[in-house]
């Protein structure tokens, strides 16, 4: 059976540039490739048809004798595109796009040079949960932290080498990070076993941190907390994390806040609530009640006649401030009306008094869910 025309076998036209060839072949092996067609007993030979052209094309040589002598130039044992070229020829094809066809189902981005990005590699991140208290959170505080991590190695200045030497491209992957090995029908790439994957080598480790560039030290920084902070406020300083490997940059540290519980302040955002206890005059009677504010002074607040249990009075920016400007939240005082307890025998004296004084229209909270019930008990009789 006559060979079918290289470029019809690619899809391109004869007056293709490089850059097409490529993009066509990348095309038809994606579509053709045997483990995508396992349904297509023909998809084997026709992949193999795609990388022979290919192999043929992509060379400017045997292109230029392609295009004058046809399937002819290669006849008689003068190139090396036909049957004979085997898997050999096939891998050099394959292999200049393997990473671009698979990239996205293997999880490896293939791009050209990424061993050299793997030489300075970034310190990881750290976290430091910060506790304050609700008085630190309104006013704002500096705070002493001790955090341990990895920083740059004093003695080789960070390259993992002995005296600050730099580091050498690796001699079994000439920098690339990365060896290919050919297994049966693919070429597979692997990390380089020499040097891990870095593309570079020490001759001679740095004793003090093992070639590694950095040590474990602990370090005391000093961190602004601003005023507003709450509970999941997170800061972060940047550089301040751990060192990169072999001169790569440092990471970053987050400190994230917790704010210890208050005895008397409870928080909601911007704003504060206190449970004040009142007597039983002072709610009966009307009067006032001085209350705590969380920067240390006092408000009077009015408690008015009749008062009862759970009733709130707002003042007015006296919460916590905004993290990012704008203003202070309110404080809310929620009244509890506190009924008197050991009292004397004259004093049980004046209250059996004062009940025998009470009218209806004293207690109408009560009044008005004993008559609910009532009705309740009726409407279940009948």
């Amino acid at each position: 059976m006559p060979k079918r025309d290289y470029y019809d076998v690619l899809g391109a036209t004869k007056g293709a540039s490089a850059e097409e060839l490529k993009k066509a072949y990348r095309t038809k092996a994606k579509e053709l490739h045997p483990d995508r067609n396992s349904d297509n007993p023909e998809a084997e030979a026709q992949f193999k048809e795609v990388n022979e052209a290919y192999d043929v094309l992509k060379d400017a040589d045997k292109k230029a004798a392609y295009d004058r002598y046809g399937h002819a130039a290669f006849e008689g044992g003068r190139g090396g595109g036909g049957g004979g070229a085997g898997n050999a020829d096939f891998a050099s094809a394959f292999s200049d796009v393997f990473e671009d066809l698979f990239g996205d189902f293997m999880g490896r981005g293939g791009q050209p040079g990424q061993g050299n990005r793997r030489r300075a590699q970034r310190g990881s991140d750290l976290r430091y949960n910060l506790r304050v208290s609700l008085e630190e959170s309104f006013k704002g505080v500096q705070k002493t932290v001790t955090v341990p991590s990895s920083i740059a190695c004093d003695t080789c200045h960070g390259t993992g080498a002995e005296g600050g030497a730099e580091p050498v491209t690796c001699p079994t992957c000439s920098g690339m990070g990365k060896v290919r090995a050919q297994q049966g029908f693919f070429t597979v790439e692997r990390t380089c076993p020499t040097c891990q994957g870095a593309g570079q080598t020490i001759k001679n480790p740095c004793k003090i941190c093992a070639g590694a560039g950095r040590i474990e030290r602990e370090r005391s920084l000093s961190v602004n907390i601003p005023a507003g902070v709450e509970t999941g406020t997170r800061i972060r300083l940047a550089g301040e994390g751990e060192a990169g490997m072999r001169g790569g940059p440092a990471g970053d540290l987050y400190i994230f806040i917790e704010t210890r519980e208050h005895p008397i302040f409870q928080r909601d955002g911007v704003n504060l609530f206190c449970r004040v206890p009142v007597s039983l005059i002072t709610a009966a009677l009307g009067g006032e009640v001085e209350v705590p504010t969380i920067d240390g002074g006092k408000s009077r607040v009015k408690v008015p006649a009749g008062t009862q249990t759970g009733k709130q009075l707002r003042l007015r920016a006296k919460g916590m401030p905004a993290l990012r400007g704008g203003g202070a939240g309110d404080m809310v005082v929620e009244l509890a009306v506190e009924t008197p307890v050991n009292l004397s025998k004259r004093q049980q004296e004046l209250l059996r008094e004062f009940e025998k004084l009470e009218a209806e229209d004293n207690n109408p909270e009560g009044s008005s869910f004993f008559a609910k019930v009532k009705g309740f008990w009726d409407g279940m009789k009948n």
